[in-house]
């Protein structure tokens, strides 16, 4: 008797548990009144929408959107993902309701970068993150306001830039059209790791939306986590070198930037949040992300240049106009030279090698444009599709710098900010100005000391393959110095 009412026990027991669940995920994820989840095609058993995809998911995506709107819904797997396209409605998600969507999904891969701590990939958005980015933008700030050790430039992040894109034009010109053999083999091998790690990234891993995988043997996590901790060891070195030889009167680098705003914080509560191992991992942050973005650009760039070679010829005439022979260019250059501006952002534009922004993730449930989303729900943010979009650009398949040239000559401001290679809102790029300098400085040095062309007879192909950073497929090019 006792065994039996124990048992009638224990079985309300779980029922009770069961409903006190059922109504905690519900109101979990309660909607608006007459709110519905955003549209998609059906998902198949067990794999949701994957095959669908294909191998050019930006494509996919971008296709979608003409059937389903600017928000849709599709299924990875068991992960389920909000698509944003559309420029209004991803700056309405990210900038009018910027921390409803500040989340990052939790991803197993993310994870493993900085063990869960990089400001980046996997770091919470809330009070510390809030602060981490703060210390990261000061230092930015604080590197790119030190004085310069040159008269000719006017901080130590002019100085910097410029004599890296010395060094290029100098290391060419040895070379000829042969590739630059670089003398820093570590430095290559870490920048061949950074490359491994994005494509790695690119690739997904069945980990992050079948959640079994995560127990599982798995090569290709395995070699992630291998790079990543090869990356992380070499910033380690570099960062303790700085810590040794650290004067916060000479400022030599964003290293050094980033230990000066630290170098207090036993003293100063607010930065004490910020360890020896965060500034390691927001110097990796730093470094990936801008170090891939600005090479990748730049190989646009030069397929761009020797593809047009007339657009090629009116940036040439604007740095003649604006620097002359007798100087090399620098940042006050920038403002003066619009089609020179236009063809970096047309560059952003029509090669859109960064498709998607690393994906977001909501924060709280959340409505937009009239649909359901809810908390923890992770976000693509469609890059490509807006870059793309006939209702903004009309031609928009076509390569033409001066759509961003007013009549009046002037660089149309309100049309470069639509262009979206660096995400906007509470997760913008950090870098995304010092970015847009590195190009501008790179770019009109080369052309400022080379002239680049097509080697006889090759095919230029402005296709690309999918990944985080889309890279032009392989193409030669030939230099010869100028007079």
């Amino acid at each position: 008797m006792y065994l039996e009412e124990i048992s009638h026990t224990a079985g309300v027991t779980l029922v009770l548990c069961v409903f006190a669940v059922l109504l905690l995920a519900l109101h979990g994820r309660r909607r608006e009144p007459g709110c519905s989840l955003p549209p998609g095609p059906t998902p198949w058993p067990l794999v949701g929408n994957l095959f669908q995809m294909g191998e050019e998911i930006h494509l996919s995506l971008t296709n979608l959107r003409v059937q389903y709107g600017d928000v849709i819904q599709i299924k990875m797997g068991s992960l389920v993902v909000v698509v944003l396209s559309g420029y209004s409605t991803i700056k309405e998600a990210l900038v009018r309701q910027g921390q409803a969507f500040a989340g990052r999904p939790d991803f197993f891969t993310f994870s493993a970068v900085a063990n869960g701590t990089s400001m980046t990939f996997s770091e919470k958005y809330g009070e510390a993150w809030v602060l981490h980015k703060k210390i990261c933008r000061n230092a930015l700030k604080t590197f790119s306001q030190a004085e310069s050790r040159d008269s000719n430039a006017s901080c130590l992040l002019e100085e910097c830039i410029c004599a890296e894109a010395v060094d290029m034009v100098e290391a060419l010109k040895k070379q000829g059209d042969e590739r630059y053999a670089h003398d820093d083999k570590e430095f290559l091998t870490i920048v061949n790791t950074n490359n491994e790690v994005l494509r790695l990234f690119a690739a997904g891993n069945l980990a992050d939306i079948f959640p079994i995988f995560r127990y599982l043997p798995s090569p290709s996590l395995r070699k992630l986590l291998q790079y990543i901790d090869r990356m992380n060891n070499f910033m380690e070195r570099n960062i303790t070198e700085h810590l040794i030889t650290f004067d916060r009167n000479c400022i030599r680098d964003i290293t050094d930037a980033l230990i000066a705003m630290c170098e207090d914080r036993q003293e100063d509560k607010e930065t004490a949040v910020l360890s020896n191992s965060q500034i390691i991992h927001s110097v990796v942050d730093i470094f990936g992300a801008g170090f891939d973005t600005v090479i990748t650009g730049l190989q646009w760039s030069l397929l761009y240049l020797i593809k047009f070679p007339d657009i090629q010829a009116k940036i040439l005439q604007e740095i003649e106009s604006q620097v002359g022979v007798n100087r090399l260019p620098q940042f006050k250059d920038k403002p003066n030279m619009p089609y020179t501006e236009a063809f970096i952002y047309e560059v952003f534009r029509h090669a859109s090698y960064m498709p998607f922004t690393i994906p977001h993730c909501t924060t709280d449930n959340v409505t937009l444009n009239g649909y359901f989303i809810p908390k923890d729900t992770c976000v693509f943010i469609n890059q490509y599709q807006v870059n793309h979009d006939m209702d903004i650009w009309g031609d928009a398949e076509a390569f033409r710098p001066e759509r961003f040239i007013t009549l009046s000559g002037h660089l149309n401001k309100k049309l470069t900010e639509k262009v979206m290679i660096f995400g906007i809102g509470i997760r913008r790029c950090l870098g995304d100005s010092f970015a847009r300098l590195e190009m501008f400085v790179f770019l009109t040095t080369l052309l400022h000391q080379l002239h680049i062309e097509n080697v006889p007879g090759q095919e230029l192909d402005l296709s690309s393959t999918f990944s985080l950073t889309m890279k032009p497929r392989p193409f030669q090019i030939k230099i010869s110095t100028r007079n």
